[in-house]
Formats: C-alpha cells, structure tokens, sequence
C-alpha cells in the first residue's frame, strides 16, 4: 500500500475531499500497533500513556484512566465489587477524602453526576474527567485525581458503608421492565459463559453485606498498572509537560511485582438456535429480536477493514429495506432495524430487533427472516448498493472536512479502545484516502454475501418480548422451520422496489428579493426581510467546515384551538409525517437524500410552530428545498398511512397505561395542571376521535404562509452561495393570497392550567412486577415582569445550587441516593411582552432539605450557599467559553427573537439578555439568593406544594410494617433527607388522617 504522507499546512486543510488522493490499496498491509498522531508510551512501572494536543474545545482537557478490569474477574463471593470500587474511588482515596474530589470538580466547573465520570462494565472500567487548563494547577491536580485512582482508593469500613446506599439506589434503579429485559437477554446470549453470571451492578446479596476486606482484596489484585493507561487529550501548548505531568504523579505509584494474567472467558457457539419468549407486563410493547452471535472481529490489516466496510454497507442496505416494509400496506412491524455489536471481549453479534403490534410477535420475525433469506436467494441490487455507498462516501468526506473540528473527548474515546481493545488509531486523513480507494470497488454481490453469517444455525438466540403472552417457543420453532423449508424450496420471491424520482423539486421556483437588510454587529448577524414576507437571520461561523444549522419558526400553534379539536390537530404532525411533508414519501425521500448530509423535521407546540434543520454546505440547497416543500405541498391523508399512524399510537398509550412511572408522572400533571386536556396524556377513546382529515388540513394550514415566519441560519455559510439560494427556495415560497394564522403574540392565549393554592399530596398506587417508590415535589414558580431576564437566569442558577447540596447531603453524606434532579417547567407560558411567568420547580426528596437549610437555620444558609455558589460560578464561567459552537449561536438568537423583551431588534434583545445574566452572576451572594429562593418560590414553603408518591399496590399494613422493620435513620438524616422511608410513611399518614 502507498502510505501518502500527511500534508497539514494551510494549503493542504483547503482541500476538498473530492481532490483527496487515492491509495493503492494491499490488502495484506498492516496497520501499525503505534496509533497516530499521539504522543504515546509506557512508564516504568508499566502505566501505559496517550497525550495529544488538540484545540477542541479551548482550553479544556479531557482525561481517562482505562483500566482492563471488569465484573466478569469477580468471584461469586464478589459479584457486584468491580463496580462498588468505582464508587468509591471518588469518595476517597490516600490524597482525598470526605468526597474532596467530588468538591474539586464541582468548584471547577467540571461535571459530576451519574455515569458521567466512570463506567464499569464486564471486561473493563474507565474513569472519565473533563476540566478547564485555564489555570496550569488545574491539570497537574486532575492528573493526580486519576493517580489516586490507579492505587490509592481507600476501602475502610467506613467507606463501605456510606457508599452502600448510592450503589443499592443504582441497581433498585435498574430493576424496571427495561433492567429486566437487558438482564434476562444477556443471560440467554452468554448461557454456558461466566460472563452469563457477571453483570456489573452485581448482586443485592454482595451490595449490602461485602466486607470492606473483600473490596479491597479484589482492588489490589486486579488494579496493577500494566492493565491500566491514562490519557489526555486537550488544548496543550506542548505533550512533552504533560506527559512530565503524568510522570510526577504515576511514577511514585507501584503495583505488586508480577502483574496479574487477565484471563479469557470464552462464550460456547451453538448449532441448535435458542429461543425464549419473554412476558414482562411492564414493557413498552411488543418486540421480537434475533441475535447472531460470533467471534469478535480483530482490525489488523486492510483487508479487515475492507471487511468492516462490507459489513457496513449490508446493514444499511438491510436497514432500508426493513424501513420500507415498516411503511407498507399493514406492516409485520412499527420499526425494525439491524447492528453490529461488540458484546464482550471475545464476542460480537449482529442483532435484528423490531417493534410490532401487540400479538404481532410472529409475523413481524417472520417478515425479519423472511428479508435476511430473501437477500441470500436473490441479493440486493445495484441500485440498494449504489444508495448505501453514497451514505457512506457521504459520512467520511464529513468526517473528513470537519477533522480540524474533532473534539477531545471524541479523540480520548479512540485511544480508550485502543488500548482496551486494541484497535487501531490510523488518523481521519488516512482512513478517508482508505475508504474513497475502497467503497468503488465493493460490489452487490459481495455485500449480499454477508447474509450467509445470518443463520439461525450460526448461534442464533431468537426472542420475543410481550406483555401479555401469546407467542409460545414451539410458535417460534415452527417459524423458523417455514422460512428455512422456504429458503430451501426457493420459494422467497425478489425484491420489489419502488420508484425514486431524480430531484425533490421538479420546477424550481422563481427566485423572490430582499425588501431589507439589517446589520447586527454584536452578535455578527445579517437580517433579510423577503419579498413574501419571511423574516431571515443568518450567522456565518467556521466552528464546523461541514454544518449548517436552521430553524424557522411562527407564532400561534395548538394553544389556540378548542378542546373539541385538539386532540385532532395534535396528531397533525405525527400524520403527515408518515404520508410525507416533503413532497415525497419517507421511503422514497430515504434513498433521495441518499449521499447528503440533510435533516429537516416539523414541530406542533403550544405557542409556535417550527421546522428545523442540519445539513452541510455543500447541501444547502437540498435542505431549503425540502423547506419550499414543506410550505407548497398538500398532505392529504390515505387509509393505510392513517391506519399505521394510529396502531402505533393506541400501542404507545397502552403502553403508558402499563408503565407505573407513567402513570405517576400522569398524576403528578393532573394535580399541578388541573387535569388540563394540553397537559394529560391521550388516551384510547381519545384517539378514537381522532379525525385525519382534520389533522391534515391544520397541518397545511400552519405551513402555508412564509410571512409568519423567521428563519435563524448559523454555520459555515458563504453568502455569496447561500444568499441566491435563500432567495429562490425560501423568498420564493408563494405569499399566501389571504393572513393564515397571523397571530399577535401578546393576544395568545394561555394554557388552561393553574398550581393548586394549598397544599395537596397524593399516593399513586400502582401494579409492580418489583416494588418501586419515587417522590416527587413540586412548588408553584412566578416570575415578575419587570425584572423577568434577572429572574429567568437566576431561577436557573437556584436550581443547580439545590441539586448540588440535595447530592452533597442526601448521597455524600448519608449515602441515601444515587443522584437527585430539580428542574423548573416554564413551558406554559405565552409568549406574550406583559402578564407574569408561572411555572414549577420541582424534584425529588427536597421538602424537608428546603425547610431546615433554607428558611430555617441562617448560619447554615450562608455556609450552605457559600460552598454551592463556589461550585455553580465555575460552571456559569465554563458554559461561557465553551459553547460558542453552531447550536449555541443558533438557539441564543432564537431565544432573542422570542424573548419577551424583544421588540423589533434582536441586537438589543440579545444584548439584554446578556446582561441580565451578568447582573445576576455577578450579584449572587447568599442574601440574594435567600431572598430570590422567597421571592419566587411560596414563602413560606410549607404552604403551598404538591407532593405525589409512587408506591407498588400492597395493603396498608403490609406497608407499614415493612417501613417499620427498617434501621431507623439518625436524628440528622430525619431532618435532612426526604427519603423513601420518612417521607412515603408522613405522606401515607397525611392522607389516610385526611380521609378519617
């Protein structure tokens, strides 16, 4: 093979993919083990590096230590402990303790939270940080937290027992109808291996009894620095410091002498394909999946990475054809698609699943084997093939353009797999030259080959999901009986495909003009108002190569229509979508769009109606076509789109009937929001109202006149290109001959819901296959107009502030959760520029936090307030450099021109609310925000609230001797922790007093 060198002068990173050289390809060379571009090696005492500049973001790293340890090196005794170690790495360690490095990240504004700074899994665990290198001590300091990882986690007693609560929180978490499925499918996959028994989050047993000892055996087995490798990747001025960085901090650190041989667990292949029809009465709705396990595939040479690219092209391929089955005349399935997926080390699997109508289980794996034999009788055809490899030709050359783009975490991530997995790092440049020389010369025939490793004779493990039993595994054996004797008969009929037009427009519209240009040079901003009327804003970035981003929206949506039509107009999207609001059929558009990098979608809310998009620039005008499209084509509903429309939806909502957090969730809407018909979820006789025809004139109707609408454009967009096609594809949008839907955002009207004025709770008792309990609160929010920008930011800020101390106290200190949420809904809101803001802010166990630190005990308000403020402030600053990217600048102009302040300039909208954030950054002490938390939430808070409890259906004295048999919590985490036992049992008591 021709191995080009890399040119990376300016002259080079002009080039266009298209200009890219081609490489003669052998298929024979390897790949170097040395990945590229990275300044790589191995310490002394064995710790392996990576470190690689890279400006993506500024001034920001992200760090890893990948550690080839995983719950499947657990004895029986210890199942559960790879993951327990995790835990405890961030609680303390030799250096940190008392959650010191929780405290670190927090007050510099890196995250910290639920999977996002380490994952266990069966063969490895990876600790993630991302941090701010604004200041050098940042780094050295981040360095070290991850060599305290490496070996000097502290596993006392004390310790344990402390994280026991946040570890059992995590797996009581994943025992609902989706923890239950994965587990009971993982067993079925990995029967007769011990990764069949080795699930990371281990078992309860070994959560509440292990032994400190035990956990810190198996952490001073198995964490020896030659299984392990530490990498940074970040806006370093040099690698040589940083790898000195890491010398300082690893090279003191010594495992034992021999490292530990990380041994092979082998999952057995099996002829006879396994079967297993799984009934969960939680699930979601019907599914079938089929699984065709093999060995995992190593990346060594080009002749594997060919290999790879077949592979690709038959899943796509496969994934179209199961999509236009999905949108046929009375479908087998709502959606079916296919993957590949590295399960364990030495295993991956190609997995089909589908989702279908209730008791449609075995027509819809009927039609999925049916589809994989039909490609082995007859394969696909050129023209599948020629479809496949332009959406493949078409995701390198982005990949490609934007390869000065790449983020840092992207980076670290391929050097994780690297050294987990050993894959094979060649660089973006490279691999793009790589696949141009290739994908030309990949044939139909060939793609279609890979069905033969699709057999159900090939380790094959075939099961269906329902929530109430229909399909039996004798059902399933006799399917796969028809569609082999099928096979074999040759009695599978071709594939019959259908039409694809050339373009999307046929006549292309006569071009409109600019009326007026407006300059905004604070946010570098252009303003067009066309000749029909439509309102364009454009921004041109070069934080991306390959992206254009856009939305346009208009005020007036489903807010203003009557109940008696709602639920009609509502489905309006959902309908039009299936029968097509591009001009085109989704199947035929699929293939039309084939190569282009083009998302566009439609949205119905309450105030606006809006689409949006995401191409590159090269398909700008692909995109605003299908935006003229949308404003000139009629949909008009057929029978079967209809019918398929409202399958899925009467499946969605029995499937929400089933769920018992919907049925919460439910509830807790219908108390804060009076049961408002836009707020509660739809139900069947709902839908049996439903008229399509209505549905489908709304939705025309809302996309008819461009005047309404303002268009936000930000990217890498060259005016001199994209100004013509602004103007032929959205200025020649024909005006509407009479006003649709011209509505004054000020006279919208408001949602039909108000907060409850006093206190209410309630008791959601609902059917559990295992018993689950969640607490929700909510506080009536309102925000006073005349300093509406200072109390939007500031009701945000407050609620980082809560979050961060309810996990401080309720996890770090008294270890009774794993993480906690508060959020504030403002979402029903008109729009208009008077009246005040209402909303709620609501979360889970903070009542009894609120009352005692908040408007309680001042000295613990200002100490509490001091170490959240410390925290939150880093984060404001973080945000404030790192998101100056497309989707940033598109939404903050949106935001602009919707905001309540805006009034004809969204300079000045923009500028304003600038400010107010800064006023109130910069003003935030803990007085301020003592006085702000009285101010817009009820003071005092004990009088105005809601608080629903979800609690699995059981008798009233079952329940209460069960809360009774627990350890009683101390006096402090009774006053200080609204959790299950407390807070379920006063709520219980508050209810039945209130019946007597």
């Amino acid at each position: 093979m021709d191995l080009l060198p890399i040119d990376n002068s300016q002259i080079a990173k002009k080039h266009g993919f298209r200009s890219l050289k081609l490489v003669n390809v052998d298929l024979d060379q390897e790949f170097q083990h040395q990945p590229f571009g990275v300044d790589y090696g191995r310490l002394d005492n064995g710790l392996t590096y990576y470190v690689r500049s890279n400006p993506k973001p500024r001034l920001r790293a992200a760090l890893a230590l990948a550690v080839k340890v995983g719950s499947v090196l657990e004895e029986e005794g210890e199942r559960g402990v790879a993951h327990i170690v995790e835990h405890l790495a961030f609680s303390a360690t030799k250096k940190y303790t008392n959650h010191d490095i929780v405290k670190f990240l927090e007050s510099i504004g890196a995250e910290f939270g639920a999977c996002q700074n380490a994952v266990t899994s069966a063969d490895d665990t990876v600790y993630e940080l991302f941090v701010p290198i604004d200041r050098p001590e940042l780094l050295s300091q981040a360095i070290s937290v991850l060599a305290e990882f490496s070996s000097e986690i502290r596993v006392s007693k004390d310790d344990l027992e402390k994280e026991r609560g946040a570890v059992m929180e995590e797996y009581r978490g994943n025992r609902n109808a989706s923890g239950r499925m994965q587990d009971a499918h993982w067993a079925l996959m990995m029967e007769g291996s011990k990764y069949a028994e080795r699930l990371p989050i281990g078992l309860e047993k070994v959560i509440r009894t292990v032994s400190s000892e035990t956990v810190k055996q198996f952490y001073k087995k198995w964490y020896h620095l030659h299984n392990m490798a530490v990498i940074a990747v970040g806006d370093f001025p040099d690698t040589e410091s940083v790898v000195e960085l890491i010398r300082t901090h690893f090279e003191g650190k010594n495992s034992g002498p021999d490292p530990p041989i990380i041994p092979s667990f082998p999952v057995p292949s099996h002829e006879d394909p396994r079967f297993s029809c799984f009934v969960e009465s939680e699930a979601a709705g019907s599914a079938v999946m089929i699984s065709y396990k093999m060995p995992a595939d190593e990346l060594n040479t080009v002749k594997d990475y060919r290999d790879m690219l077949v592979e690709s092209m038959f899943l796509h391929a496969l994934n179209q054809r199961f999509f236009k089955l999905s949108r046929r005349k009375d479908p087998p399935y709502f959606s079916c698609s296919a993957a590949s997926d590295a399960l364990v080390s030495p295993l991956k699997a190609y997995i089909m699943s589908s989702t279908c109508k209730e008791k449609g289980t075995l027509q819809a794996l009927e039609s999925m084997l049916i589809e994989v034999a039909r490609v082995r009788l007859h394969g696909f055809s050129e023209r599948e093939v020629s479809v496949v490899r332009a959406l493949l030709m078409s995701e390198i050359e982005s990949a490609y353009l934007e390869r000065d783009q790449m983020q840092s975490t992207s980076l670290r991530d391929e050097y994780i797999q690297h050294f987990i997995h050993n894959e094979p790092v060649i660089g973006i440049e490279y691999e793009a030259q790589l696949q141009k020389s290739i994908l030309p010369y990949i044939s139909a025939s060939e793609v279609s080959k890979y069905a033969e490793k699709l057999q159900t004779s090939c380790s094959c493990v075939l099961k269906t999901i329902e929530p109430q039993a229909s399909a039996t595994v004798d059902d399933l054996k006799k399917v796969v009986l028809k569609i082999n004797n099928l096979e074999k008969e040759g009695s599978i009929a071709p594939w019959d495909d259908e039409y694809i037009p050339e373009e999307i427009v046929n006549i292309k519209p006569d071009p409109g003009y600019i009326v007026e240009q407006i300059e905004y040079s604070n946010i570098g901003a252009t303003e067009l108002t066309l000749s029909n009327g439509m309102r364009v804003c454009y921004k041109c970035t070069d934080f991306f190569d390959d992206q254009v981003l856009f939305t346009g929206f208009s005020y007036g949506g489903l807010s203003e229509l009557p109940e008696s039509e709602y639920f009609s107009c509502s489905m309006g999207s959902t309908i039009a979508g299936e029968i097509g609001v591009f001009g085109h059929k989704p199947s035929v558009l699929m293939e039309m769009l084939a190569g282009k990098r083009v998302e566009v979608g439609t949205k119905l809310g309450a105030y606006m109606r809006t689409f949006s998009g995401d191409c590159s620039p090269s398909d700008l005008e692909t995109a605003l076509q299908l935006v003229y499209q949308l404003f000139t084509t009629n949909v008009i509903p057929g029978e079967e789109e209809v019918k398929i429309v409202m399958q899925m939806a009467e499946e969605a909502v029995r499937a929400q009937e089933r769920d018992p957090y919907t049925a919460f969730a439910n509830r807790v809407k219908e108390i804060n929001y009076g049961n408002s018909y836009f707020f509660r979820p739809i139900r069947l006789s709902d839908l049996r109202k439903v008229d399509p025809v209505k549905a489908c004139e709304y939705f025309n109707r809302c996309f008819k006149d461009p005047s309404t609408f303002t268009v936000v454009i930000t990217g890498n967009i060259d005016p001199t290109i994209a100004l013509p096609l602004i103007l032929q594809y959205l200025g020649g949008i024909p005006k509407s001959p009479e006003a649709i839907f011209h509505y004054n955002r000020d006279d919208l009207k408001g949602l039909p819901f108000k907060f409850p004025k006093t206190v209410i709770r309630d008791v959601v008792r609902s059917p559990m296959v295992e018993a689950q309990c969640s607490v929700q609160l909510c506080f009536p929010v309102v925000l006073k107009n005349g300093t509406m920008v200072e109390e939007i930011h500031c009701v945000g800020f407050l609620s980082k502030l809560i979050e961060t101390k309810i996990v401080q106290v309720l996890r770090f200190k008294h270890g009774q959760i794993y993480s906690a949420c508060v959020s504030v809904f403002l979402g029903g809101n008109k729009p208009s520029r008077t009246g005040d803001v209402r909303g709620d802010l609501w979360n889970r166990l903070i009542l009894l936090w609120m009352k005692w630190y908040i408007f309680k005990k001042k000295g613990l308000q200002i100490r509490m307030f001091q170490l959240c403020l410390k925290s939150s402030r880093e984060p404001m600053k973080m945000d404030c450099r790192l998101n100056f990217e497309n989707y940033y600048w598109l939404e903050r102009i949106l935001r602009s021109y919707q905001s309540r302040i805006y009034s004809g300039d969204v300079g000045t909208s923009f500028k304003i609310q600038d400010e107010g954030r800064s006023r109130v950054r910069e003003t935030l002490t803990p007085s301020t925000a003592q006085s702000a938390l009285r101010r817009i939430l009820p003071y005092p808070c004990k009088k105005q609230y809601t608080v629903v409890i979800l609690m699995p259906q059981a008798s009233r004295f079952k329940l209460l001797r069960s809360l009774f048999k627990q350890n009683a919590p101390s006096r402090d985490a009774k006053i200080l922790a609204a959790i299950a036992g407390g807070t379920v049992l006063a709520a219980c008591l508050w209810r039945y007093s209130r019946k007597s």
